[in-house]
């Protein structure tokens, strides 16, 4: 692993010292002032960037900015500030060094530049894609235990959960290996197959995140046929300034404890950004269960960036170490009392339970079983400019290490041990606008190599090699957005045979007494996927979108390949080799408005997938669970599928009391199958009806010290799930439930000086038990005492959360 780092830094060292030494740019300055069009006064602190470029400013006191080391060309700036509508123009910097900016008070912002699967940055309500956008206001005012829970009170999107500490995104209905989430430009690969693994990204290190719903294929190739959650890191700083912050938080319910410190700067155009962050959790509890025994986890990370932005461009290189220890959820149970046993060695043969103590609850040390998830990292990130266009060209390495120790007699000794590594490629070309004509070109795909180094097996060892060309084009006219694209993508996959002894151990010996657990097998896969699509401006605030995609994604080597007891989801599961790929076809219709006082947009979808894979349990002749080795057995087959619905977004924020808002969103996805009968109608993992309502008060000024104060009463209603899988008692059915949620926070601040954020939030605050349809504890065992069957989700949790910002070496304009 230490040569892919190595490699990608000398890489990095040679491009620039190449670029830096044949290319002339020809540089240039922008700079200006800010002020509120109401009053005219100045304002300070607002934001402005260049998405594309990766670089931007903030006013200082007085309002005035200035942006250096800029190409003479045109670009997309984004100017925002909280409270204020955000101003996104395109200017030509070969003419305009300077410009000011007034900005207006805005009740409700949709105004976003978006950059998740588009050639260049554009604003949202100009893209005919269904895009969410999630700022870091947003996540700082939420509380969360991961990543993908941070993120699942937004329309359309949901997580199939193990616990706190592990979520998967689901994004209208699909999820698994049909979501791409990006990261540092690349897409995060660490056996996202698996219903108990989580994504390996550092909470804390997310900026802002943008989710794009439907098929994304056009940039990030095959398997985003769900779409696409791309992860943010923050932007670089303003050239001159040093600054860092500290992040701590606290939550009462699993006794999370949470801390997060950075340390950034630009010091004429050398660029860097460090962070490093811890996360512990015991056990979570619930009114109905108590404390859920070995539910805790730990979490480690530390991440760098370092590069350079100057007038010719950029060039990052991203470095990080992600670590989680979770616990493993059997949810086994005293049949006498119902209270959850823990496992232990009696002696060194003899394995044995006692019922769990509250020390076991307590504890931030997972227990047997568990597993040990390291994500290693490396991105080189470059940006040039050529002309007036663009060389885009990213190079990553990943390795995932996932090992499972589940022996209570050898507990240090791992079972399944996956050792994936990937190698990550990117190069495309923005070619210089043209009467409002964007074009950009490229390719890009992954090579993998997949080995098994425990004792235990689940999926075969494999070889990946996956690549896609593509081209994406924008005309804008007046009112009028076209969008469109088509891609091509092949991918060879290659597994090896396994041979393993009357033990279960790997042998090259091959006789009666061996067992043939993996079959060698090659595929090869291709398909094309394309959209079109189309936005009206139809007045200044009304606006109208349309969109229609072809997604394609190829087989994953569980899919294809599994043969073997999968711990985490407590069953047999077997691949099927013959597998074709799935293709889908979905049409997207949105309508918005978007006044002053108030904000609607609707969006619809349908979507037609051909060989939809999923797993299915396999039924004995005598009619009961087909077992294997103990374990019911499962198999993967597919079938043609639609899915229909939508999400519709309303804020209300009635004058004269326009610091007050009454946010509602609303939902829903039907998943069938086609011709099957009642009990498989309905695909699995089909998440229920969401109404989320949000009762809001923001406070701009409060005397002299609180800034930005926000008051909020949320509830969130989830409907009755009678819509699932019930064939072979695969699903079940899922009541309803209502959480009701309370947060409040400010700056605190003095002589326009930020000293700290607070941030307090109380989800659940009634304390009701309730299980999530897409929560994998929902099946584990009985409690014979209640006779209610499985584990249920988080009770009440308090979140403190407080953030210092630090200011080491101030910009100087």
């Amino acid at each position: 692993m230490k040569k892919y780092y190595s490699c990608i830094v000398i890489i990095s060292l040679i491009t620039n010292n190449i670029y830096a030494t044949n290319f002339e740019i020809d540089r240039t300055t922008l700079s200006g002032k800010v002020i509120d069009k109401s009053t005219g006064e100045a304002l300070p602190g607002v934001s402005l960037y260049i998405p594309d470029l990766k670089t931007g400013t903030a006013t200082d006191v007085n309002g005035n900015y200035k942006i250096n080391n800029l190409p003479s060309t045109k670009v997309v700036l984004q100017i925002s500030f909280i409270g204020y509508k955000t101003i996104i123009e395109t200017i030509d910097l070969a003419t305009i060094k300077t410009k000011d900016f007034a900005l207006e008070t805005a009740i409700k912002e949709i105004n976003e530049v978006v950059i998740t699967g588009l050639s260049q940055a554009s604003e949202r309500k100009r893209t005919p894609i269904a895009i969410t956008s999630i700022s870091q206001h947003q996540l700082l005012q939420n509380s969360s235990t991961n990543i993908i829970d941070a993120i699942a009170k937004q329309p359309g999107i949901s997580q199939i959960t193990t616990g706190a500490g592990i979520s998967k995104p689901v994004i209208r209905g699909l999820g698994y290996n049909r979501v791409v989430v990006v990261n540092d430009g690349i897409r995060q690969e660490g056996q996202q197959w698996g219903d108990e693994h989580g994504i390996e990204i550092d909470e804390y290190a997310v900026n802002n995140i943008e989710i794009l719903k439907g098929p994304a294929s056009l940039s990030y190739g095959s398997d985003a046929i769900a779409g696409v959650i791309n992860m943010i890191s923050a932007p670089t700083l303003p050239e001159g300034l040093i600054t860092g912050n500290i992040i701590t938080n606290y939550q009462t319910n699993n006794g999370l404890l949470g801390y997060s410190a950075n340390f950034a700067g630009n010091l004429k155009g050398f660029i860097w950004n460090l962070r490093y962050s811890n996360k512990m959790a015991h056990a979570y509890k619930n009114k109905y269960d108590g404390y859920v025994f070995n539910s805790g986890y730990k979490e480690n990370n530390i991440s760098t960036m370092i590069g350079v932005n100057k007038a010719w461009g950029y060039s990052h290189l991203n470095l990080s170490i992600y670590n989680l220890t979770p616990g493993i959820i059997e949810g086994g149970r005293d049949s006498l009392t119902g209270q959850f046993i823990k496992p232990l060695k009696i002696n060194d043969s003899v394995e044995g339970s006692k019922i769990a103590t509250s020390g076991d609850f307590k504890s931030y040390n997972p227990t047997t079983p568990f597993q040990i998830v390291n994500h290693y990292k490396a991105v080189l990130n470059n940006n040039f400019i050529v002309g007036n266009g663009i060389i885009k060209a990213i190079l990553g390495f990943q390795q995932n290490n996932r090992q499972e120790f589940a022996d209570v007699l050898n507990p240090k000794q791992y079972g399944l041990y996956f050792l994936l590594n990937t190698i990550n490629y990117d190069l495309r070309y923005v070619f210089p606008e043209k009467k409002h004509l964007s074009i950009s070109v490229g390719t890009n795909g992954m090579y993998q190599n997949s080995l098994n180094k425990g004792k235990e097996y689940l999926i075969p060892e494999y070889n990946l090699f996956d690549v896609g060309v593509f081209t994406i084009i924008k005309k804008s006219f007046t009112n009028l957005d076209i969008n469109g694209g088509i891609r091509y993508d092949s991918r060879i996959q290659k597994s090896n045979d396994l041979f393993v002894d009357k033990k279960g151990v790997k042998t090259n010996v091959i006789d009666s007494n061996s067992y043939h657990q993996f079959n060698s097998f090659r595929s090869k896969f291709s398909g094309i996927s394309g959209s079109i699509g189309a936005t009206y401006q139809l007045t200044e605030a009304v606006y109208g979108k349309f969109n229609m995609a072809r997604g394609y994604r190829a087989p994953n080597i569980s899919e294809l390949g599994s043969n073997g007891i999968h711990e985490g989801t407590v069953r047999y599961e077997i691949g099927n080799s013959k597998l074709k790929p799935e293709n889908s076809f979905q049409t997207d219709l949105a309508f918005g408005i978007n006044k002053t006082h108030f904000t609607i947009e609707v969006d619809a979808f349908n979507n037609e997938i051909q060989n939809f894979i999923f797993s299915q349990k396999l039924i004995s002749s005598t009619g009961n669970d087909s077992l294997t080795k103990g374990y019911s057995t499962f198999k993967f087959t597919a079938a043609n599928a639609k899915l229909i619905g939508g999400e519709i977004t309303v804020d209300i924020h009635p004058h004269p009391f326009d610091w007050l808002h009454f946010e509602n969103s609303f939902s829903y996805v039907e998943a069938v199958q086609k011709n099957q009968p009642d009990s498989s109608k309905y695909l699995p993992f089909t998440p229920a009806p969401k109404l989320r309502s949000e009762l809001r008060a923001d406070i701009k000024k409060a005397g002299k010290i609180l800034t930005n104060s926000y008051l909020k009463v949320e509830l969130e209603n989830y409907f009755d799930q009678n819509k699932y899988y019930a064939a072979y008692h695969t699903e079940t059915a899922t009541p309803g439930y209502t959480l009701l949620n309370v947060g409040l926070g400010t700056d605190i601040s003095w002589n326009e000086v930020k000293f700290c954020s607070f941030y307090l939030n109380i989800n659940n605050i009634t304390d009701v038990a309730y299980q999530s349809h897409l929560s994998r504890l929902k099946y584990t065992d009985e409690n014979y005492v209640t006779g209610r069957a499985g584990i249920y989700n988080m009770g009440r949790n308090i979140s403190f959360k407080l953030v210092i910002p630090l200011i080491f070496k101030k910009q100087t304009i």
